[in-house]
């Protein structure tokens, strides 16, 4: 996948998409990213972005010659142009599965009052918000989004199962995970875990899951539903910790 971003800002990317897994893709070939400096496609002196809108109001707004001249020194091949915008379709795993089927992503990064209208009317594909909350520019909304997509081409991760087992992967949040020490300050490993059979941990995976969501993310199951199988599972859940409740002395008022 190639990745290029349009921005006035390049050197915020440097540390966040050259580090951890995005540098190894990087250093592999899987992945390639360019940073585009608007400013280097201005005329003036001053290499001016931006100018006061038509109509006056507050705030800057930056220009549309500087960015669609950085636009069209992009060498493209089926190329997909995402802006990130407060009205644009909101982010999240299934989106980022479709994104990662593209070949060639170019992100243009607003900032100030925002982008003159028509940069989108000209070459913008899809308009992407990460959320109902109001950023300094654009730039952290484009780290975001690639670090989700790229994660998902394929190689990225090494161990394609991983990407599949995540939350959100199923509409589901991840099931809670252990490592060593088995012991930690009286809080045990669940001894389901440590019986080596793989599909009693499965079950209990699957469960803890289904759990999880239900507790703390209830709105993503009535989005997505629950099998037969699904449901008697979470009854499985619930009797189990009502067996614990049980399990706890009662104390005196």
């Amino acid at each position: 996948m190639k990745i290029d971003i349009l921005t006035l800002f390049p050197e915020m990317f440097y540390g966040p998409l050259n580090s951890s897994i995005l540098k190894k893709a990087q250093e592999k070939g899987i992945i390639t990213i360019n940073y585009i400096n608007i400013r280097d496609f201005t005329t003036d002196r001053h290499h001016q972005a931006d100018d006061k809108p038509y109509g006056g109001g507050a705030g800057m707004v930056m220009k549309v010659e500087p960015i669609i001249k950085a636009y069209e020194a992009i060498p493209k091949n089926n190329s997909f142009t995402i802006m990130l915008s407060p009205q644009g379709r909101k982010f999240n795993q299934k989106l980022a599965r479709e994104l990662s089927q593209k070949e060639h992503l170019i992100f243009i990064c607003g900032h100030y009052e925002g982008i003159d209208e028509r940069v989108r009317q000209l070459i913008v594909d899809e308009e992407i918000s990460i959320g109902d909350y109001i950023l300094t520019g654009g730039e952290i909304a484009a780290m975001v989004i690639i670090d989700a997509v790229a994660r998902l081409v394929p190689g990225v991760l090494g161990d394609e199962v991983s990407a599949e087992e995540e939350s959100f992967s199923d509409l589901l949040l991840e099931y809670p995970h252990y490592t060593r020490p088995r012991n930690f300050r009286g809080l045990e490993v669940p001894e389901v875990l440590l019986s080596g059979n793989h599909k009693k941990i499965d079950l209990w995976r699957k469960k803890q899951s289904l759990l999880n969501t239900l507790f703390r993310r209830r709105d993503l199951l009535k989005v997505r539903g629950l099998t037969k199988e699904e449901k008697i599972l979470l009854w499985q859940g619930f009797f189990e910790l009502a067996m614990l409740i049980d399990e706890i002395p009662e104390r005196s008022e």
